[in-house]
Formats: structure tokens, C-alpha cells, sequence
């Protein structure tokens, strides 16, 4: 049984520390950096490491803390096709050998030495050509006790370090992103804390912190090192301080005598009644001392810690008793100019405060996990983090060699982080298989540490088995299999057409702010969060190439920028970004504010706030590689529905006609600290002149944690005559809490008739003749004759990437992607002058892009523009048109790649129709662009030529 003794009761009147005293023995402990130039010899030719290369002298040398990419060592990297994701320069897999002279002062004889390597590969040792031990810890420091080995004098120190295939379990090798290619990168080196360390021989080796909030105590375990070399009486001493807060609050010094027949000593200090919680609102840190004085030596260490409580209730979380709902991103470790994890914590303290402002409160580390500095950056600013084992796929449970490493990394990364009190949560790895692996794993995780909460994976099976045995929560993007053609078991509202049928929610339904994923909540019994929520492409931005001025080089960027030249569009790169870019952040809006309709829900992480530069390119987000805007959305814009505090209007359309009785629900989503009582929600209606159309209050009784229905809203609109977006703002009177809504009024006239001079076919031959002769024609041709001419239409952004999901629905026989990327639009153009419009899509736009078919334009010459272009992916770069005019002879041509006819139903798509009629009824339907009748045939007709798209496969399993 361990020494569990209860300090507060035991605190000592005499000896030598008195209880008012703050003050702890001072530490004996010192350190040698090994920070500098290291001999370098790589074995490029895998024949293993010579025995005289442990003792000669190196020709080639590294600065580390570093990697081999930074000194430039290994093959210069000749390949400049990858389009995959970004460039190494130099690359370097397999065995390098660091070598270095160490002078080991007098001082340190007789006491414990250890070699601290905080983050590394799989290496070995050898002091003065004798080999010490090998050690292939990847999540956390790895650490040789080198007391035997290093006596005062000068030393030879041989590090091999391993990145090749052979060195850790062919699965965590081939897709963690702790050695993804697709980010962090397979690197050579050493990073982080890099130093030898000399303690007394009887010592702290490690702290254990347990905090209780209920009780306000903090348990701490503290395992002693070398317990038998203690001579005489041993005293522990603790005290602890609040260090990171304006409020001030500390313990005295406590002591209690050393049980010296157990290694670990369990004790528990008392924080007091005034002790100072932790959350994301209060981020309020300890720092706890403990120092253990012998006869012979004094040694203190430090650990720091959170009184926090985070758990599970129903299908929530809490944190503390409150209810929180989790915000959060994906992290796959993108840091491009140093190609690995950042070790420094003003790093990821920057990073934290920029998602911060983007409404974050929690990031999920896929299939790895990150170093202490990110722990102690998370703890500052107050971010729920969610660590990962090293592995994404199958854990066979016969799989030995897999099952221990994966044993031996999680019970290694608990030991070293989980006093974080930002460390709430804990996934075995991303979308995984096999069930008994899962099984053991999570089993022995969970009774083993107790102070998160543990999901067997992110995603695993997809989604299509359900929540496994033993989680405490499910991440995942489905609950179960969905019935057919539906999204009845979605959990997030877009999705590949590998996976769901025509894309999800977002792509297929109606657009409107009522739809949730009630229907997958009902299907588990705990909290579920939304994995990888969103995935909407953004068409690069090429400026962000000069970025690159470190270790990974952008040759993929160069390459579509390339080919967009070539296309005869580079002078679009731009708009396309930015419009693709606009239209992405309003389809992230509708999944994030989807998942805070849903009652009960858990929360999302998204895929993700920055772009993703692996996998085949992934440009899924508002920020890019470097955390740095794209200029698409302000950080306060994005907050209006993405934050702790979010009021949502729940309508069943955006779209309506004046003579309908515009209605929707206000819901308040509250998971602040405290409860909305008392307060009033304003409401206006405004028109594109910012004239208010009508206004009002609605009181407020908002619970902390609840999602509140709070009234019934029926704006008036009848004033409104003509086409018109208008603008519903919410907001709560004396917060910064608010959010608004686009609605589309449209004139209530149901039929849309064409002049006597507008011929409007879908027979162009059968009126050539009237055109050529000067005639003005509207042609909408038939979808079945011009397939090979023509994508299909597809509503939100591409998702992910074009290539690799091509490649998977091919692969499964299923309907690919039209991969298009949004339209670009001039809304100053004459014939939209009646069909109100940004630049790019926007909700209106849903039934005339369903139902269009963007003609492949690609034969005319550059300088020529459709009226409503389609943004092409970067595998294709077709140029596409969904509206576009030439003249053919003396007439004058529009064509409209949308069947208009089939959903005149829709007030948006019968205002559309009327714009066109209205355009081509002016003086100013003038094309300037000529084709003959024969060239227009062969636009309609001819083959068109399309580059060759390489294969490109995923881990998980679709079937």
C-alpha cells in the first residue's frame, strides 16, 4: 500500500521548515547543454555504422538542436512534379550518426547523469565507443541514465538517430502524422530540450498530480529515485502557487518525513476554499515545488497543474459542473518552414491566441501527439486539448510488436503530460479498425489514468459501426449506417461523394437554418463530436509562395500556378481564391452553426481554420499553412457564430417572396460561464441601403448551457418591390455576442415571360438561322447531348481535394464529384442588375447551380470571360461557364448552362430567368466576342483535352 498521507493534518511544528515559510531548499540539480555543432556522418548506403565512426572524426557537422533539412544534408530533392503536398529540399531517411566531445566537470562525480533528448526518432547511445542503450520513444523526451558511463573528465558522445522504416512498427511509420510526409515530415535530429543533466543520487524522479475540485486538494504522487541510497531521516516538502493569474493565492510550505520502504510517496495538499479554478474563461495555473532533503543532498522539482474537472454528463461535457461545448480544429503538426513541431511555447501560445480568435477552445492532435511546450501554451491560454497515439488505420491484437510499442507510447506520453490541466482528452488515433486492439488498449489507458476522458479513436469504422465499448465519448462523422440516400445518421453536414450521397446536407438539401443532427444524437448515449467538420476547398492563394523561405519548398503551388498560366486564367488567381474562399466560410458557417442547433450535442472539430498542405493539397481553410489570414473573413465576423455565446435564427428558407410571412425561431446557444437572464436581444431587418425594414426586442432567460428557444420573429417585408438581399442582425444588448443573417425578398409575380424577339430554346439548330441573321436567342442546351463538354454541378466547394476522392469513388464504382470550386461573378454586370448577388455563391444560388451544368470553355481564348463563370480545381483548370453570350453572324447569342425550367418553383431561380430576359431586353446585351456557326458547333461538340491525373489512395477503408 502506498504511503497515503493527508498533509494538512501533518504539518510540522518544529524541524527544519517552519509552515509560514515560502521559501523550498534551493535546487542542486545541474545542467550541460548540448546545444552546438555535432559530427554528422549519414549512412546513405544502409550498410549500418562503422565501429571507427564512433570515435573518428566527422567531415560534415549539424547545429542542434536541428535536422538534417536545415543543414541541408542528405539528397538534394530533384523531384519537382509532387503535387501531393509540399517539398522537401533535402531529404535524408535511415541511420545518422552525431558525435560530439562532452566535458563532464569534478562536481558532478558520484551523482546521477542523465541525457535528456526531448524530442527525437528511434537511437542509440554510445559514450566513448561503448554502446549505453537504445530507446525509440517518439511521443515524448527520450532519457538514458548515463550515471555509469560519464565520470568527471572529458567524453566521447555517439547519438545514431533512425528515421527509417525499420525502426518503429511498419504502421506507425507508414501513416502517424508524427512522420507524415504530408506535414511534420520524416525528419533526422534532435529537437527541443537538448542537455545532460546531474542530480543528487537520491532524488524526485517524477510527480504525479491529481487535482480534486470538489474537495479543493491536489493528490500528488511522487516517485523518488534511488530510494536506498537515502542515509537517515528524508524529508518532502511541497508548496504550491497560483503563477499565471491577478488573482494571488498560494499554500504554505508543507513537510512530511520520507517513507523510505516505498518508492512512491501519495500525499495530499490542501488548496483552501479560495483556490482558484481552471477553464477555458479562467486559465488559472499552479505551479507545485516539492523538494526532498537527505542527510547527503537536497533535490527539488516542478510540476504545474490545473484544479479542474472535466467529464462527461448525458450526451455533454462539463468542465467544472458547467456545460461546455467544444470548438475545435485539427491539427496534423503543419509548421512549414521548419518541417516539424514547434518546441517553443511563445509558438504555440501565438497559435492558440489566433485560433482563440476564431471562437477555438479545443484542438485534436490526429495521430500524434504534440511536445510540452504545446501543453504548457494550452494551459496559458486556456484550450481543451485532445492527443493522439501514434497510428492511424488496423490495430490487430495478434500484432504484438504494434500492440506494445502503441502500449509503451501512451503510457509514456500520460507519465510526461498529463499534469497539463489542458489535457482533457485522449484518442487511441484516427480512424481506426480492430476491435479487440481498440479494446485493450482503452481498457488499460482508462484504468491505468484517470484524468481524461478517452475515445477508442476519431472516426473509426467511418462512423458506420457506432460508438464502440468503452468510450466516453464518439467522434465521428456518422452514427451508424444512414439509410439510403439520406443523412439520417450525419454528424457533420458535408462529406466526399465517396461516403454520402450527393455530398452531404449542404450540397443536396434546400438551403435553411433549421436542419441539425438530431437524428444522429439519438443514436448514442454520449457527448459526439463532429470529426473533421467542413473540408471546403479554397483555390490557392499564390501569393503565399514567397512564404516559403524555410525548409519546405512550395513546388506544388508552382506547379498549378503553372498551370493556371497555361489555361490562360492567371490573371484570376485571385478572384478565384477570394471567391472560392467567401463562399467556403459561409459553408463552414452553416456546419458549425448546424452543430450548435443540434440539442445536447458535443461539440466539432473542424477540418480545419488552416489549410491542410498534404493529401494532395488540401487548401480546406480560412487561414493558411502559417496560421495567417486569407483575408476572406475578419476573425470578429467569424466569432458571430463561433463562439461561447451564439444567437441563431432558425428559419425554414433564405429565399421569399414579398407576399409571404417571413418567420424563423431565435435560439440562443449559451455555454459562457453563466447564465443570460435578465438581458434582451435586439433585432433588425435592414435593406442594401442599411434603411431598417423592422426592428424589435425579444427578452431574455438563458440558462449556462443550454440551447434556449427565445421567440418567434415575422420581420415584415412587404415593402420590399424589387429583388433584394436584406440583412436579420441579432444581437444581445450589453455583450459582444451577435450574428446576422442574409435573406433574399423577391417580387411575388410567379410567371416569367420572354419578349417577342427572345427566341428561348434548347434546340439551337432548329434557330440558327434566325440567330445568324441578327436575331437574339437564349439557348439552354439539353445536359444528355454535351456531357463530354460539360461538369456537373456541384453547389458547395470541392471537398478535400479533387484527385484523391476522384480516386476513391473510382475505385468504389460511385458518382465522382463535379470538383468545381463555387462561381465568379461580376454583380455590377447587366444581366444580374435584377438578381442581387455577391461575386461568389451564396444560398441563393442552390437551384440554378443543382440543376447546372458548366460548359467547358476552354477553346476560346484567354481574354474571354463567361458572365457567371465556374471555378475549376487545380487538377483541371478547365475554364467553366454557367452563363456566357458571343455573337454568332449578326446575332446575338446567351447561353445558360442551368435548367432554369425544372425549378421555377424557386423564387431565387425565376428572378434569375427574369434578370437574363431583362438584359437581353436592353441596349446593353451587346457580346463583343464573335464565333461562327461552325466554331460554335465545335464548342459544343469536340473532344475536350484533359491532362493525366495520377491515382491517389487513403488509409481508411470506404466500403
Amino acid at each position: 500500500m502506498k504511503n497515503s498521507i493527508k498533509l494538512v493534518a501533518l504539518l510540522l511544528t518544529a524541524g527544519f521548515y517552519s509552515a509560514c515559510t515560502q521559501q523550498l531548499p534551493p535546487d542542486t540539480r545541474s545542467r550541460i547543454s548540448l546545444e552546438g555543432n555535432w559530427g554528422l556522418q549519414l549512412d546513405t548506403a544502409g550498410t549500418g555504422i562503422a565501429p571507427d565512426w564512433l570515435t573518428k572524426s566527422c567531415t560534415d557537422s549539424l547545429f542542434l538542436p536541428g535536422i538534417t533539412d536545415m543543414g541541408k544534408m542528405g539528397t538534394y530533392n530533384t523531384d519537382m512534379t509532387l503535387t501531393t503536398g509540399l517539398s522537401r529540399e533535402y531529404v535524408f531517411e535511415g541511420k545518422a550518426l552525431y558525435t560530439k566531445q562532452i566535458r563532464i566537470p569534478e562536481e558532478w562525480d558520484g551523482t546521477s547523469v542523465r541525457l535528456v533528448m526531448e524530442r527525437t526518432k528511434p537511437t542509440t547511445i554510445w559514450i566513448d565507443g561503448k554502446e549505453v542503450g537504445a530507446n525509440n520513444d517518439i511521443s515524448t523526451a527520450q532519457q538514458y541514465d548515463l550515471s555509469s558511463y560519464l565520470f568527471p573528465g572529458t567524453h566521447t558522445v555517439a547519438i545514431l538517430v533512425d528515421n527509417g522504416k525499420q525502426a518503429v512498427p511498419e504502421k506507425v511509420y507508414g501513416s502517424s502524422h508524427a512522420y507524415s510526409a504530408s506535414t511534420q515530415t520524416n525528419w533526422n535530429g534532435i529537437i527541443g530540450d537538448f542537455y545532460l543533466e546531474s542530480a543528487p543520487l537520491c532524488g524526485i524522479d517524477e510527480i504525479q498530480l491529481y487535482p480534486d475540485v470538489a474537495k479543493k486538494v491536489v493528490t500528488a504522487r511522487v516517485t523518488l529515485r534511488n530510494p536506498d541510497k537515502g542515509v537517515g531521516k528524508g524529508i518532502l516538502s511541497f508548496y504550491a502557487e497560483a503563477w499565471n493569474t491577478d488573482k494571488q493565492h498560494k499554500t504554505p510550505v508543507q513537510t512530511v518525513e520520507v517513507d523510505w520502504t516505498k518508492p512512491e510517496q501519495e500525499l495530499e495538499l490542501a488548496l483552501g476554499d479560495k483556490a482558484l479554478l481552471w477553464s477555458e474563461f479562467t486559465p488559472a495555473l499552479y505551479r507545485l515545488s516539492v523538494s526532498l532533503k537527505t542527510d547527503q543532498s537536497v533535490d527539488t522539482e516542478q510540476a504545474t497543474f490545473g484544479l479542474r474537472d472535466f467529464k462527461t454528463k448525458g450526451r455533454q461535457f462539463t468542465m467544472n459542473g458547467k456545460t461546455t461545448f467544444l470548438r475545435g480544429k485539427h491539427d496534423a503538426c503543419v509548421f512549414p518552414l521548419i518541417a516539424h513541431t514547434a518546441m517553443d511555447v511563445e509558438t504555440w501560445r501565438h497559435y492558440f491566441q489566433v485560433a482563440k480568435q476564431y471562437g477555438i477552445n479545443h484542438y485534436r492532435f490526429h495521430s500524434w501527439c504534440p511536445p510540452e511546450a504545446c501543453f504548457e501554451a494550452a494551459d496559458i491560454e486556456g484550450i481543451y486539448l485532445q492527443p493522439e497515439l501514434p497510428i492511424w488505420g488496423n490495430i490487430d491484437i495478434d500484432d504484438t510488436e504494434l500492440c506494445d510499442y502503441l502500449l509503451k507510447e501512451g503510457r509514456n506520453l500520460h507519465r510526461a503530460y498529463s499534469n497539463h490541466a489542458s489535457f482533457v482528452m485522449f484518442g487511441l488515433g484516427n480512424e481506426m479498425s480492430g476491435e479487440e486492439g481498440l479494446a485493450m488498449l482503452i481498457q488499460t489507458f482508462k484504468k491505468e489514468d484517470n484524468r481524461h476522458i478517452y475515445a477508442s479513436g476519431s472516426n473509426n469504422y467511418l462512423g458506420f459501426k457506432g460508438k464502440q465499448a468503452d468510450e466516453d465519448y464518439f467522434t465521428t462523422c456518422r452514427v451508424g449506417r444512414e439509410d439510403d440516400k439520406q443523412f439520417n445518421t450525419h454528424a457533420r453536414a458535408s462529406f466526399s461523394f465517396a461516403d454520402a450521397y450527393d455530398g452531404g446536407y449542404l450540397n443536396h438539401t434546400y438551403p435553411n437554418s433549421e436542419m441539425d443532427f438530431s437524428s444522429a444524437n439519438a443514436l448514442c448515449d454520449v457527448p459526439i463530436i463532429s470529426h473533421e467538420t467542413g473540408q471546403f476547398q479554397v483555390y490557392p492563394n499564390y501569393e503565399e509562395i514567397k512564404k516559403y523561405t524555410g525548409v519546405l519548398k512550395p513546388r506544388n503551388f508552382e506547379i498549378f500556378k503553372k498551370r493556371l498560366e497555361e489555361a490562360g486564367m492567371i490573371d484570376q488567381a485571385h478572384d478565384f481564391m477570394m471567391a472560392s474562399g467567401k463562399w467556403s466560410a459561409l459553408l463552414y458557417r452553416a456546419d458549425i452553426e448546424m452543430n450548435l442547433r443540434t440539442p445536447e450535442w458535443g461539440g466539432f472539430q473542424l477540418l480545419d481554420l488552416q489549410d491542410y498542405p498534404g493529401q494532395g493539397s488540401a487548401y480546406v481553410g480560412i487561414l493558411d499553412a502559417f496560421m495567417e489570414s486569407k483575408g476572406l473573413i475578419a476573425p470578429e465576423e467569424w466569432r458571430h457564430f463561433c463562439s461561447e455565446v451564439v444567437p441563431l435564427f432558425c428559419t425554414e428558407k433564405f429565399c421569399w417572396t414579398n407576399d409571404e410571412a417571413l418567420t424563423g425561431e431565435v435560439e440562443i446557444a449559451n455555454y459562457s460561464e453563466s447564465d443570460l437572464n435578465g438581458k434582451q436581444l435586439s433585432w433588425t431587418l435592414t435593406d442594401s441601403k442599411q434603411q431598417v425594414l423592422d426592428k424589435g426586442v425579444l427578452p431574455l432567460q438563458v440558462k449556462q448551457g443550454e440551447l434556449a428557444k427565445v421567440g418567434t420573429l415575422k420581420p415584415a417585408i412587404a415593402s420590399v418591390r424589387k429583388a433584394e438581399k436584406v440583412t436579420l442582425a441579432l444581437s444581445i444588448d450589453g455583450t459582444p455576442y451577435r450574428n446576422d443573417y442574409s435573406l433574399w425578398i423577391y417580387p411575388a409575380d410567379k410567371e416569367v415571360t420572354p419578349s417577342e424577339d427572345i427566341c428561348v430554346t434548347d434546340d439551337l439548330d432548329a434557330h440558327l438561322k434566325y440567330l445568324t441573321e441578327g436575331g437574339k436567342v437564349l439557348w439552354f442546351p439539353s445536359k444528355d447531348k454535351h456531357k463530354d463538354q460539360t461538369v456537373g454541378g456541384l453547389f458547395q466547394t470541392d471537398y478535400w481535394n479533387y484527385r484523391m476522392f476522384r480516386t476513391i469513388c473510382e475505385n468504389l464504382d460511385r458518382p465522382v464529384s463535379p470538383g468545381t470550386l463555387g462561381i465568379l461573378t461580376d454583380p455590377g454586370h447587366p444581366a444580374l442588375a435584377d438578381f442581387p448577388t455577391e461575386f461568389h455563391t451564396n444560398w441563393q444560388w442552390f437551384p440554378i447551380i443543382k440543376q447546372s451544368y458548366p460548359m467547358i470553355l476552354d477553346r476560346l481564348s484567354d481574354d474571354y470571360r463567361p458572365i457567371v463563370q465556374v471555378i475549376d480545381n487545380v487538377e483541371r483548370n478547365h475554364k467553366l461557364g454557367l452563363l456566357f453570350e458571343f455573337k454568332v453572324g449578326n446575332g446575338k447569342l446567351l447561353v445558360c448552362m442551368s435548367d432554369l425550367k425544372a425549378v421555377q418553383d424557386k423564387p431565387e431561380a425565376r428572378q434569375f430567368y427574369r434578370s437574363i430576359l431583362e438584359y437581353m431586353e436592353s441596349s446593353a446585351f451587346a457580346p463583343s466576342y464573335s464565333l461562327s456557326a461552325k466554331d460554335l458547333q465545335d464548342l459544343f461538340t469536340a473532344k475536350v483535352k484533359t491532362g493525366e491525373m495520377k491515382k491517389l489512395f487513403n488509409i481508411s477503408s470506404y466500403k
